[in-house]
């Protein structure tokens, strides 16, 4: 993330960053994963907008992220499924697309706040 702050990035983007893409990249890895084959990242910042896009590509096109539930009981210990929450809460807007030939990437779009506000 000091890449980011070098090209003028906020603190609170970058910090929220770095959440996103652990939480991408272990899910790609854990869920996302073919032998032979990783997961690809890509970052994209707009520093004078205050936005950065982060995108984790996988090659399981098959299997697509699910926010998990809010209207059951909740495991009082889960050992995961609060990854994608944890996106919802940290992102602006998360999605899941195609990417050909037969995986998904997972994007994120993450905005710093305004100054002074």
């Amino acid at each position: 993330m000091t890449e980011l702050r070098s090209r003028g990035a906020s603190q609170n983007l970058t910090e929220r960053a770095e959440l996103v893409v652990a939480e991408l990249a272990a899910n790609a890895v854990l869920h996302g994963r073919v032998p032979g084959r990783c997961f690809r990242l890509t970052l994209v910042l707009d520093s004078a907008a205050g936005r950065l896009r982060v995108g984790v590509s996988d090659a399981r096109g098959g299997l697509h992220p699910l926010p998990r539930p809010t209207d059951t009981t909740p495991d009082p210990l889960p050992t995961g499924g609060r990854g994608l929450t944890l996106i919802t809460a940290l992102a602006d807007h998360w999605d899941c697309v195609p990417y050909p030939p037969s995986g998904k990437t997972v994007r994120a779009m993450l905005t710093a706040p305004v100054a002074g506000v």
